[in-house]
């Protein structure tokens, strides 16, 4: 009867941290980064041929994960424009999270901006001054970036739809309005090819200018979500919304504002991709930097200043990624795997600095 009564303690028990030293959560991360280098170096010496054959040689991985990034000053700059173009999405999807609107439309979102750019160059582009044309482009890929993001904030503030469907299926509307324009532009079903107009000035370097910008981008977005009575508001939003509505803040209008917001930003990043690096637009334009964003804006915990780095680390692994390829001769998946190995490790950090592990104490522990 008392052991049909008697309930045993899990062997396991996971409780939520209430709080963790700053000390103790760098070194949980440092120690997830250590391990993914350890075991993604494990995984290539099994998976690529070269080094199997070769296990002298399991240092060069690691050099060629760095070169990817600092060979030379080129790929320097490369990797500065490539993280700014990530950081500039990541960005825009941060007011819509910190307000717990989960924004899986970035992709389309800035499709959308560049599509306002480029056809604003291919109609008007030689017709009008560089410089208006510039101008121009940059507002219509805004206005468009802020359209595609204003539709699903009206649905959610008025019909209370769910916005992670709705934003995820509008990326695909976006595809396929930019391909039936491809068509209409291109009858015979080539690509449109570079456009001759439009071009943002290159100062210093081709990409000092994008980088500039989304640097100055960062700061004012931090100082707008920390300082500003629009953050707070947002914020407020998140945490509750019947608390918003209790203090007396106006729940749909704060929706419809942040959203505009969000939208304007990927806006900005498609005139910068479009204006400043492609000068041209396909369907793939984007490259799925909208759903990677997603990653890099959840790592920094929203915090635009965090989200500098997570982006240069998501960036870094990536063309580290395609140098392994190169310098062994690699085809297929297998350096994206183990970049997702490495993104695996820093990922799986989190839980470890958000919850604690119990292990059932022996009688005699207790005792």
């Amino acid at each position: 009867m008392n052991k049909q009564n008697t309930v045993k303690e899990p062997f396991i028990h996971i409780t939520r941290r209430v709080s963790i030293k700053p000390v103790y959560s760098i070194l949980i991360r440092l120690g997830a980064i250590v391990a993914a280098l350890i075991v993604s170096g494990l995984m290539a010496f099994l998976l690529i041929e070269k080094l199997s054959q070769n296990p002298e040689k399991i240092g060069q991985y690691y050099i060629s994960l760095v070169k990817g990034s600092f060979s030379n000053g080129e790929m320097t700059w490369k990797f500065f424009k490539n993280t700014a173009v990530l950081l500039c999405i990541s960005l825009a999807l941060t007011p819509a999270f910190r307000m717990r609107f989960w924004n899986i439309g970035a992709e389309g979102q800035t499709l959308m901006g560049v599509f306002g750019a480029i056809s604003v160059s291919f109609y008007l582009g030689g017709k009008i001054p560089e410089s208006l044309l510039i101008v121009l482009m940059f507002v219509g890929a805004l206005i468009c970036g802020a359209v595609w993001g204003l539709i699903p904030a009206i649905f959610k503030a008025f019909f209370n739809t769910n916005e992670t469907l709705f934003t995820l299926m509008l990326n695909y509307i976006a595809t396929f309005f930019v391909s039936f324009f491809l068509l209409k532009w291109v009858p015979s079903g080539n690509a449109l090819g570079i456009l001759e107009h439009g071009w943002l000035p290159t100062p210093i370097h081709n990409y000092f200018l994008i980088i500039a910008v989304v640097a100055i981008m960062t700061v004012v977005l931090f100082i707008y979500l920390y300082y500003s009575k629009h953050g707070y508001e947002i914020n407020v939003v998140g945490e509750s919304i019947n608390t918003a509505n209790y203090i007396g803040i106006n729940v749909k209008k704060v929706i419809i504002r942040t959203m505009l917001l969000s939208g304007v930003l990927c806006g900005l990043a498609g005139f910068l991709i479009g204006a400043g690096l492609d000068h041209s637009i396909t369907s793939e334009t984007v490259g799925g930097r909208g759903f990677t964003a997603i990653l890099v804006s959840w790592l920094a915990y929203f915090n635009p200043l965090i989200m500098a780095l997570m982006a240069g680390l998501v960036v870094f692994l990536e063309m580290g990624a395609e140098q392994i390829s190169q310098t062994f001769d690699v085809q297929g998946a297998i350096p994206k795997v183990i970049v997702g190995t490495i993104l695996f490790f820093i990922i799986g950090c989190e839980f470890f600095i958000n919850y604690e592990i119990h292990f059932r104490k022996s009688h005699k522990e207790e005792a």
